[in-house]
């Protein structure tokens, strides 16, 4: 529930991060600014991470905390910030079908039915919404689908490779990888000649920072931790809930929902319940 929140607020604050920067500045802002947090308090967590971790951290970090971010900005200059939030609810699909032909992770059946009757809710819900929104590419949510399945390539390498790690040392690891590219593309974006002239440019400067403190840096620890004590597919149902919080914020902001949205996100919540009941 805690992660529903947190990164159901993150779409919003994607948004209001695109005011003022490029798709490009706001992925690698984020990843340098999440990265300055989590050196400054994941840095002697580093000391866990063996010869063995180290490639899969590095491949953990370039599919769930490098391209995403920059995939997830290019879509929201195109898109409703809550019809990106529905299409991340795609990874727990990926988690199965990933875990099953690239790891051998066996799903149950009880998983893969809830699974994809919340797969059907989340159609159902975006069919919803382009009656609403007609006017929107849907070609740009290519990308986020990308970026779902980097997320389940990222909770099968965790559960398989880094579960004898802290998730602190996961997380500080990936962004040790990500930090110098990020940055070298927030040079060549122009960012640091125009920032300290554009008042607009920091006010979504300012939203990007709280999207790195809570919605990457925290999040990202507290996700990869509950990877490790649950299932691949019970930590990736979290973007099945996430969207109800993404909603309502576009809500808030002026975007348009209906009763039929609604109603597809009950069957969404049932999809989720069948995945992760115990009997």
């Amino acid at each position: 529930m805690l992660l529903s929140i947190i990164w159901g607020s993150s779409f919003i604050l994607i948004k209001r991060g695109l005011v003022g920067l490029t798709d490009y500045q706001v992925g690698a802002s984020r990843i340098v600014l999440t990265s300055i947090f989590l050196f400054s308090i994941g840095f002697k967590s580093i000391g866990q991470i063996k010869k063995k971790h180290w490639v899969w951290v590095a491949i953990s970090g370039l599919v769930s905390s490098f391209f995403p971010p920059f995939l997830f900005a290019m879509a929201q200059n195109h898109i409703d910030s809550s019809v990106a939030s529905i299409l991340n609810s795609f990874t727990p699909l990926a988690t199965v079908v990933i875990g099953v032909v690239l790891f051998k992770i066996l799903s149950s059946k009880r998983q893969i039915v809830g699974v994809f009757i919340g797969l059907i809710g989340t159609i159902f819900l975006i069919v919803a919404g382009s009656e609403l929104n007609q006017n929107q590419n849907s070609w740009y949510s290519l990308f986020i689908i990308i970026a779902t399945l980097g997320y389940a390539v990222n909770v099968n390498i965790i559960k398989r490779h880094l579960s004898d790690i802290s998730a602190l040392a996961v997380t500080t690891g990936n962004f040790i990888f990500i930090f110098l590219p990020a940055l070298l593309i927030l040079y060549l974006s122009g960012f640091f000649e125009t920032v300290l002239d554009s008042e607009e440019m920091q006010i979504s400067l300012g939203y990007v920072a709280i999207l790195s403190l809570f919605g990457t840096a925290f999040a990202k620890v507290v996700f990869n931790k509950l990877v490790q004590i649950a299932s691949p597919v019970f930590a990736s149902s979290v973007t099945y809930t996430m969207p109800v919080v993404a909603v309502a914020w576009g809500l808030i902001d002026g975007e348009a929902f209906n009763l039929w949205q609604v109603i597809a996100a009950g069957v969404i919540f049932l999809g989720v319940y069948l995945a992760n009941r115990k009997k």
